[in-house]
């Protein structure tokens, strides 16, 4: 009943469930017949069923109470369907004198634009890398590696660094002109994630963008693959086009990503992904897992299921996910004695899991945990979708399983680089019985995943971050970058 209107909720009212059966006889004639659903009080406990329903946009906000229970006259189900709530997100932003903010914000990106192309006149310092991120306060992810194997290298580098927990984070007019100079007179800026406000800029022509993206492998469709799909770009728009570099995990999918970027494919790199150097490092990965035990013992009592899907909608402003799909209860009941559930939720999501108390010892909240590496090193089972985390926790060779209740509509709206039910290397669940199943009879499949991570990573040595510095900070200068130099 949660997506039953075009995605949208049952609207609001009262309604009487009934089954309709049509049939057609050996002459060709229709014969139609209704029926009460009969008595479904079994399954209500208490005699009733209460679930809130949501939907979430770009422009509207609704949540819905949907209260079930059984009509004894006439032996058939009442449905009940309160809206609680219809507002526009945007209004819950604490951001007054609106129209004010949007005129000076667009003059602050007019002026950092028009300081930018004047600093271009300025020569570029070649020992000055800039790192700039909308995701991110400190140096983590593939910054944290690839600032580090710089700092080995005991150059005389000029570091500077632009960061913001989120795309939402305002940018004070001081910040946009040290911006605008920086990025017009540095050899090399790193950025790992959307950043909107670059792509506007032309790069200087000895100097480069490096896109070192969050995300490994390619899976779900993204960028200019998705021209003509809901939420996809417009094929006129200027974001990521300007990537002078892009780095990824292997060969295999340049292709995608020079798709998803609009860039030639001479500018995709597959150098390996800096971060993934993290599951080659023995003393670090014991460093790490013994922080997280100290820090949460409870993670050392018993094994770790971690749950990690995508989000669901067009993107940042309409992004959600429908905990309704979970069965909390049932999930409690069937692997509390050995298992404990946690949930890591990406960070565009907006509303809560909402973790009933009573189950508080068992399932816990790690969606503010920033690396979700660091959480897979301490994780015996993932339950993820179409997230990439799969393939990073592939590199482990341990069980996941895909949740995927939506899968039919997920391909129809979304689409994948591969066909799904060939590429996810461990079993498909659509339900938490089927999930839960899976789980406690052990069902995995861990055939696939050996030619997964060999497809999708072409060195597995832990030196990616070498490789990345190696060709964008100092590049063979005496040879072309043609496809074999592109490789290594």
């Amino acid at each position: 009943f949660s997506k039953l209107m075009n995605d949208k909720p049952l609207p609001q009212g009262e309604y009487k469930l009934f089954l309709e059966i049509e049939a057609v006889d050996d002459q060709n004639v229709k014969h139609q017949e209704v029926h009460t659903v009969g008595n479904v009080s079994n399954f209500l406990s208490n005699d009733v069923y209460a679930t809130k329903m949501e939907f979430h946009s770009a422009k509207k906000l609704m949540k819905f109470n949907l209260i079930v229970n059984y009509d004894e006259g006439e032996k058939t189900i009442n449905l009940s369907c309160n809206k609680l709530q219809e507002i526009d997100p945007s209004l819950l932003e604490l951001d007054t004198g609106k129209e004010a903010n949007r005129f000076l914000r667009k003059l602050n990106t007019s002026l950092f634009h028009f300081a930018y192309d004047v600093f271009r006149l300025l020569p570029i310092k070649s020992n000055k890398i800039v790192f700039a991120s909308d995701s991110r306060l400190d140096m983590t992810g593939n910054f944290e590696f690839v600032y580090e194997e710089l700092l080995k290298r005991e150059e005389n580098f000029d570091f500077k660094f632009f960061l913001k927990s989120s795309i939402r984070d305002r940018k004070s007019l001081s910040e946009l002109m040290s911006m605008a100079y920086h990025f017009a007179t540095s050899k090399i800026i790193f950025i790992d994630d959307f950043y909107p406000i670059i792509y506007p800029l032309k790069i200087r022509k000895n100097a480069d963008l490096v896109q070192l993206w969050h995300a490994v492998g390619a899976f779900k469709t993204f960028g200019y693959s998705r021209i003509g799909l809901p939420g996809g770009p417009s094929p006129h728009s200027k974001n990521h086009r300007n990537y002078t570099k892009v780095i990824v995990s292997s060969e295999n999918i340049r292709k995608h990503y020079a798709e998803g970027f609009g860039v030639d494919i001479e500018n995709v790199i597959a150098t390996g992904v800096p971060r993934t150097d993290f599951f080659f490092d023995e003393a670090k990965k014991a460093f790490v897992k013994e922080r997280l035990y100290t820090e949460y013992p409870f993670l050392k009592d018993k094994k770790v299921i971690l749950f990690a899907p995508t989000f669901r909608g067009n993107g940042q402003q309409s992004a959600h996910y429908p905990f309704e799909v979970l069965d909390f209860d049932r999930l409690y009941r069937e692997l509390k004695d050995e298992y404990i559930f946690l949930f890591k939720i990406h960070p565009f999501v907006r509303n809560d899991a909402n973790i009933p108390y009573q189950y508080s010892d068992f399932f816990y909240d790690f969606s503010s945990f920033r690396e979700i590496n660091e959480l897979l090193l301490v994780t015996d089972v993932l339950i993820t979708d179409y997230s990439s985390v799969c393939f990073e926790y592939a590199l482990l060779n341990k069980p996941m399983i895909f949740f995927s209740y939506d899968v039919d509509d997920y391909i129809r709206k979304r689409d994948f680089y591969y066909d799904y039910f060939d590429f996810i290397p461990g079993p498909l669940a659509k339900t938490s019985d089927q999930m839960i199943s899976i789980i406690k009879e052990e069902k995995y499949n861990f055939e696939q995943i050996d030619s997964f991570v060999h497809y999708f990573f072409d060195d597995l040595d832990g030196k990616a971050s070498e490789r990345v510095v190696d060709q964008i900070v100092f590049p063979e200068e005496e040879e072309p970058l043609d496809d074999k130099v592109l490789k290594r």
